[in-house]
């Protein structure tokens, strides 16, 4: 069975949950690669949404102000580079009493 939501099939979950609760995820969850400017926007705009949905849909406001407290993924800020892990091929293993002769 499909799920059909507005007309629309959603091919995500992400997608499925906007479409039924007509709510835009980044306006509340953000973007790794706003700026602070564009993130007080945002959050502006998503307070007064959140204002709204208080008055006329409680659960979807309830989902919406849990999506503020997440943070986005971030890159690092610092001028630091990430660790890089070393790659060391794997040892043959050998089996006791499985010597080959040759």
């Amino acid at each position: 069975m499909k799920n059909i939501v507005a007309g629309r099939e959603p091919v995500t979950a992400t997608e499925f949950i906007e479409l039924a609760l007509g709510i835009d995820l980044e306006l509340f969850t953000g973007s790794a690669t706003e700026s602070s400017l564009e993130r007080a926007a945002r959050l502006d705009v998503a307070h007064e949404v959140l204002a709204d949905l208080r008055e006329s849909e409680p659960e979807a406001a309830a989902y919406a102000a849990s999506l503020l407290r997440t943070l986005p993924l971030t890159t690092p800020t610092s001028g630091r580079r990430p660790r890089r892990s070393v790659h060391r091929p794997a040892k043959p293993r050998t089996v006791p009493g499985s010597a080959v002769a040759a």
